[in-house]
């Protein structure tokens, strides 16, 4: 039979079902050698389960609240109230009750106590949800802890816990709640601690903040506490508040809050002593659970007391480097414009992939600067491609650089190795010849197809024999001087446009304009392509009609059933088949691809049919085309005026020719790169597959949770660890919910840039300017492309854009994201299509309201609303 009523130094890990998360670890704190934890006990999950299962009137209230959603909020309201009535209104169990005043006995009835719930789903690893259930300080009596008891039981349907038990995915009937039965200590002062800094997730720091009297005001938010920073044993920061209040016992129960002594209003809650002291005691509580704690803590005549210890579920993952030396790293994910965690597979991919030192943390690939930095010439490199790509993460390296964290070293540092440019090759290399990169294409796309049929025949270890050996084919295209040196020709051409034009001319981002309908862009000409799929269905209305209702196992397939259905279905495949292996966040190998789901197009199809009129897509091209070759006119036939005029309009025509010839081979490495994944990918779901057919694994997406090296063992030896999937997606659950850093250290600080400029306007949202113009319209917040409900005019806000939005572009009136840079690739399909973009913008999706009036100025870089 399961307990009904454990004591604190009985609970042992085992009985988390039984304690939840706030008994298990208050159980954990009382065996640490050092720490004082107050007598307690808990009322476990059993005698919760005795109250109600026989309860009939919850058992059919809870029927009623399976069948609301997290909005109806009303109604949740109602039934809540009543399940929680029916709680209150039943007796408690006999023997619950009985096994209750045995520990009293122990303790001595007479003494106060604190009365405190602990759910099944509160303080886990992985989720937090403190403080939703009730607690009750200084309960005196055993029928009044019987009744707080039953309180705490019925706070487990508060409004609040109930509506974030359904956002969270969390089973009514399995989230169940112990009750914690402490004595209470009557501190002098208390508060909470942190072992890592909650502000930069520093884990080097301990935060530490103070009240006089309990730490209800404090946690209650009802004063304002001293707050205190060590690192290193030593005290490195003070914040001294003014207490006028405190809360305080009642003799006859409960709490009320009293005025501070005048004298000590403005005085330290703590000595320099006591703060070491209590900063060690959190050490060893964070070495014990073996990760950061937000500890709740009381000081009682020089004696300090534990009252709660909970993981910090927001910090980011730290990336390993295996070492105990400082280390800088920067994110992937900003640089290739997918934030979103990637699973194991696709990490792997990109890890075998590139040449860079990466890392993961948090499911997100980081790249390690260490020696960039420490090189003189090496860090001068990488701040130039910091500041040309994302000056937020210049700004952040800067900070990092002028605090000295990493030591400087002789030598020029390793490069950053990742799919891109990698240092800038001389201009004179190259002559703007477009029959360079129609010969690099052509390379590319027959080492693509002599892998597309080389694979055909490839299973079991020896597919994976070949996919590790052809991947160096795809490093041929993506890290070839030659490809390399085109990319680079073509930034530094737009650079030196830009720099030349205002400096002779006055003329600012020229190169913005210039780059307008540059040919053989493969990303800019998949939007345009997508225009064509349009003009092929906007005939035919019953197909207009169908797309509209259309789900998955159909399409394209069933468009033949309509007039005009052929056709049709044609253009969609031939879009497919040179532009399928695309999606949102395509990096990951694990991404649903457009060929594996059509219907994904289908809202970008009905958008270009409702926002344009055939022929679109051509008279854009022309259009960009037309003002690219007015402004190169214009920029010549003012520079011959000037003096030495013809050999400035040589050399500038001459640049011209590089941006016009060059730039549009910007995005095809990505291209090729993608195209490869998803030849693996297909000849890799063969093999899953078969494994989920043989019950080595659940189903075949679950080869995405397994490293490339891991799932090359299971489908040699057809055995895996079934424990393997489960942890690695639970994994990605917690990963989902973290936002990544720009830039953190090897201390887990997240270090924070910011724009450095003095022209934007007061109340306006800074960014990194990346397509110039003006822009008005209508905000239209998308974090999901499957929303994307756009109007001709709008301007689109998201947090990130890859290959995949560019359908969009074509519709809106101009960009903003949150992340982003230069040379990614929304920054590059903006400047093509001539559309005002600002990148970079800080939490754009939050401060700008969907529907908002706003103007883009993608000149300055500013975002303002209107």
């Amino acid at each position: 039979m399961r307990a009904l009523v454990l004591g604190l130094r009985e609970v042992k890990k085992s009985h988390q079902a039984l304690v939840g998360g706030k008994g298990l670890n208050l159980g954990e704190l009382s065996g640490i050698d050092g720490v004082r934890v107050p007598d307690g006990f808990c009322v476990t999950t059993a005698a919760y389960r005795q109250a109600i299962d026989g309860n009939e009137t919850v058992r059919l209230l809870l029927e009623r609240l399976d069948g609301l959603k997290a909005e109806d909020r009303e109604q949740i309201g109602v039934v809540s109230g009543m399940i929680r009535q029916a709680i209150l209104d039943a007796e408690m169990p006999s023997e619950a009750a009985s096994a209750v005043a045995g520990h009293l006995s122990v303790y001595g009835e007479d003494e106060a106590y604190a009365v405190r719930s602990s759910a099944t789903a509160e303080d886990l690893p992985h989720a937090s949800f403190a403080g939703q259930q009730d607690s009750y300080l200084n309960v005196t009596g055993l029928a009044s802890i019987l009744r707080h008891v039953r309180q705490c039981w019925a706070s487990l349907f508060t409004d609040r816990a109930v509506i974030c038990r359904m956002r969270n995915g969390f089973d009514h009937r399995r989230v169940q709640i112990c009750v914690v039965v402490q004595k209470m200590v009557f501190p002098h002062a208390s508060g909470v601690m942190f072992t890592a800094d909650p502000v930069t997730s520093n884990r080097t720091v301990t935060s530490i903040d103070a009240v006089y009297g309990l730490g209800e005001a404090l946690v209650s938010g009802l004063v304002s506490a001293d707050g205190y920073q060590v690192c290193g044993g030593e005290i490195v920061g003070k914040r001294i508040a003014a207490k006028t209040s405190a809360v305080h016992r009642r003799m006859e129960g409960g709490t009320e809050m009293k005025p501070v002594d005048p004298g000590l209003q403005s005085a330290q809650a703590l000595t320099d002593e006591q703060i070491l002291r209590l900063a060690g005691i959190g050490r060893r509580i964070e070495a014990h659970f073996g990760q950061p704690q937000d500890i709740e803590w009381c000081l009682v005549r020089d004696d300090f007391y534990i009252v709660q210890s909970r993981p910090i579920t927001t910090l980011f993952p730290i990336p390993d480097a295996g070492d105990a030396e400082n280390r800088v790293y920067v994110s992937v994910g900003h640089q290739q414009m997918m934030t979103d965690p990637i699973r194991p597979l696709g990490l792997s991919f990109y890890l075998m992939t590139t040449r860079a030192p990466m890392r993961t943390a948090g499911g997100r690939l980081f790249v390690d600067v260490t020696a960039m930095l420490a090189a003189p010439e090496g860090r001068e490199r990488l701040l130039l491609n910091m500041g040309q790509h994302d000056p937020l993460m210049k700004d952040a390296l800067m900070t990092v650089i002028e605090r000295g964290f990493v030591p400087s070293q002789p030598g020029s540092g390793p490069g950053l190795g990742g799919p891109g440019p990698q240092s800038a090759a001389p201009q004179s290399q190259f002559e703007p010849d477009p029959a360079i990169v129609a010969e690099l294409i052509r390379r590319g796309e027959a080492s693509i197809e002599a892998c597309r049929q080389a694979i055909r025949t490839k299973s079991g270890p020896g597919l994976f024999d070949f996919i590790r050996e052809d991947i160096r084919a795809l490093q041929e295209t993506l890290f070839n001087p030659q490809c390399l040196g085109v990319i680079t020709a073509a930034i530094n051409a737009s650079m030196w446009i830009n720099e030349k034009m205002e400096e002779w001319l006055g003329e600012p981002n020229a190169a913005d304009t210039l780059a307008q309908s540059v040919p053989g862009n493969v990303t800019s000409e998949m939007g345009l392509k997508l225009l064509e799929v349009a003009d092929a269905i906007r005939p035919y209305p019953e197909i207009v009609e169908y797309l509209r209702r259309a789900d998955e196992d159909g399409f394209p397939e069933e468009l033949e059933k309509f007039e005009g259905g052929k056709e049709a279905r044609e253009a969609v495949e031939a879009f497919l088949e040179k532009y399928g292996m695309r999606c949102v966040g395509e990096i990951d190998i694990a991404r649903t691809r457009w060929s594996e789901k059509p219907v994904a197009l289908i809202p970008m199809i009905l958008s270009n049919i409702r926002n344009h009129e055939p022929g679109a897509g051509r008279r854009k091209f022309e259009q960009g085309l037309r003002e690219a070759q007015d402004k190169e006119r214009e920029l010549l036939s003012r520079l011959v005026a000037l003096s030495d005029g013809e050999r400035k309009a040589a050399e500038t025509r001459r640049m011209i020719g590089v941006i016009r010839h060059f730039s549009g081979f910007r995005e095809y490495p990505k291209y090729a790169m993608v195209s490869r994944y998803f030849i693996y990918k297909q000849a890799l779901m063969r093999e899953a597959e078969r494994l989920a057919r043989d019950g080595v694994i659940g189903v075949p997406d679950d080869i995405f949770y397994l490293t490339f090296e891991e799932l090359s063992e299971a489908v040699r030896t057809n055995r895996l660890d079934s424990r393997i999937v489960g942890e690695r997606k639970e994994a990605y659950g917690i990963y989902e919910k973290l936002t990544p850093p720009r830039v953190i250290t090897s201390e887990g600080e997240i270090i924070a840039g910011r724009y450095r400029r003095d022209h934007v306007p007061a109340g306006a949202m800074a960014g990194l300017a990346v397509s110039s113009g003006v822009a008005e319209g209508r905000a239209r917040v998308i974090l999901d492309i499957g929303d994307a409900d756009l109007e001709e005019g709008d301007i689109l806000v998201t947090a990130f854009t890859d290959p995949s939005w560019t359908p969009l572009f074509v519709t809106v009136n101009g960009l903003v994201t949150e992340v982003g840079g230069l040379m990614t690739h929304g920054a590059v399909i903006a400047r093509e299509y001539g559309l005002p973009a600002v990148v970079g913008v800080v939490d754009a999706t939050r401060r700008i309201k969907d529907g908002d009036r706003i103007r883009v100025n993608g000149t300055e870089g500013y975002v303002e609303l209107l």
